[in-house]
């Protein structure tokens, strides 16, 4: 599918937001734009300037509000800009208004910021050759900044989505600040890419340290050591309210947001009563490998006791606490639909994951789900630490939020882990990864699963076929 997708229908475009569901958004993105622009120049803005503040807005929130939008959405801008610094609020504002993978594309309303210095080819992007680009003093500091270069080809997970965000911030913002302001927003959305590794002992914000020094010198900012290093504290403490569901105190908000992350790069779970076993455990195999990757010192950083010690180490532990949880929890789902996916195979290699535990119940409907004809265990698993403890009570009473895709409970999970308890769950997730890797037929690794568990699902699947086809076969009444 083409990067820059003009995808968009003409009644989307003009879709007066104020009049929308995401009425509160706008208004609350053009106060926020308005208050930080005033603050940062010093005088109020005129009804002009207004006017052009209000189609400002609603290139936010018409961004952040797309169709495969479930976790970076206005709400997490509002979040990320915290409530006090004018800089860290503009740039929040704008630093997610692109992500291509979540998106499938660029908005139309915003090509026209990025045609100029980016296109496309073979279905990625490059910035322009030097020949070529449109030559402005906005392009040569965000690449430096960046540390991009003209002709570059530009990667989704190397801050191409970061760099695009920030070419339509500062385009937008032009007719309001002078350009070092400008830059140190550019600055602050560079810092939001994520998950970055030190190197040769130097942080990601200490090189970042070093293109503003080079970009200071270039464009005659003035900008003193000091005044680099309060630049750099905005970079960081944003960076960090952009990630900072990793280091939640409260681990089922951050399973919560994990839910929420997953239909955006799955878009098969925007369907709930048609997306496939495989599709559903697909989405969740693919964040767990991705949590795997992680470590709490790539996730948050600190620049210069920014944020303090004992504020730093309590997000790690935060965080190592939250990825233990969300690999427990995911693992136990992910067993549960590989059963559920190996007993599949006998009817077909494509189902719906309702054909075998029913549709998630809508509008207070009562629905037969697989889960009413389980068996009561007679002595269920004790968990055996906290972490075990916080993930059986997400399973059994559910995680806070609701989602259009998914149960905030687990009930045939949190059945299968009372039965044989986590450490049987973590051996024969082991024996899972066998099948999907093809080294074991379905019926093998059925083999290999608890007998009580098996013919509980079994005979629980059989009837909820048996109640569906009592229901199918009721004829009207009056007829016969």
């Amino acid at each position: 599918m083409s990067v820059l997708n003009l995808k968009y229908t003409k009644k989307f475009l003009m879709q007066d937001l104020k009049t929308s569901n995401n009425e509160k958004y706008y208004l609350l993105c053009k106060q926020k734009l308005i208050l930080s622009l005033e603050q940062l120049t010093k005088y109020s803005l005129n009804e002009f300037q207004k006017e052009k503040v209000n189609y400002i807005a609603t290139l936010i929130i018409q961004s952040m509000t797309g169709t495969w939008r479930y976790f970076h959405t206005p709400e997490h801008i509002f979040e990320v800009g915290g409530e006090s610094d004018p800089i860290e609020i503009l740039a929040a504002l704008f630093h997610d208004m692109i992500y291509t993978q979540v998106d499938h594309g660029i908005h139309i309303n915003l090509s026209g910021y990025i045609y100029p210095y980016v296109r496309e080819k073979q279905n990625s992007l490059y910035i322009l050759p030097d020949s070529e680009i449109q030559q402005t003093q906005i392009i040569e500091f965000l690449l430096l900044i960046f540390d991009f270069k003209k002709g570059q080809n530009l990667s989704p997970f190397g801050g191409q989505n970061e760099f695009l965000s920030a070419l339509v911030a500062v385009q937008c913002l032009s007719e309001f600040l002078p350009l070092h302001y400008l830059a140190e927003i550019g600055a602050c959305i560079e810092a939001t890419i994520p998950f970055r590794k030190h190197q040769n002992g130097k942080s990601p914000y200490d090189f970042l340290r070093e293109r503003l020094e080079l970009v200071n010198k270039k464009f005659l900012f003035n900008w003193t050591s000091n005044y680099i290093d309060e630049i750099l504290y905005r970079c960081i403490r944003m960076a960090n309210r952009d990630i900072e569901n990793f280091g939640s105190p409260n681990p089922i908000k951050f399973l919560d947001n994990t839910w929420n992350l997953m239909p955006e790069t799955n878009h098969d779970l925007k369907a709930p009563s048609s997306y496939s076993i495989e599709g559903y455990r697909t989405s969740m195999t693919k964040m767990l490998n991705f949590l795997n990757t992680l470590v709490p010192e790539q996730i948050f950083h600190q620049y210069k006791g920014e944020p303090c010690d004992e504020r730093l180490l309590e997000l790690y532990e935060n965080t190592r606490r939250n990825l233990q949880i969300a690999n427990l929890y995911l693992q136990s789902k992910i067993l549960t639909i590989g059963i559920l996916e190996a007993l599949s195979y006998r009817i077909g290699r494509s189902i719906a994951l309702s054909t075998l535990i029913g549709e998630i119940p809508v509008n207070g409907m009562v629905i037969p789900t697989l889960d009413y004809f389980l068996p009561t265990i007679p002595r269920p698993y004790v968990p055996q630490d906290p972490i075990e403890e916080i993930v059986l009570d997400a399973l059994t009473y559910g995680r806070q939020q609701e989602t259009t895709y998914d149960m905030k409970n687990s009930p045939i999970t949190a059945f299968l882990v009372k039965a044989i308890g986590f450490s049987e769950v973590k051996k024969l997730y082991q024996k899972l990864n066998d099948f999907y890797a093809q080294k074991i037929e379905a019926d093998t690794f059925l083999a290999q699963c608890d007998p009580f568990v098996l013919r509980s699902i079994l005979n629980g699947i059989v009837k909820l076929f048996r109640e569906r086809k009592r229901n199918l076969i009721k004829f009207p009444k009056g007829q016969k």
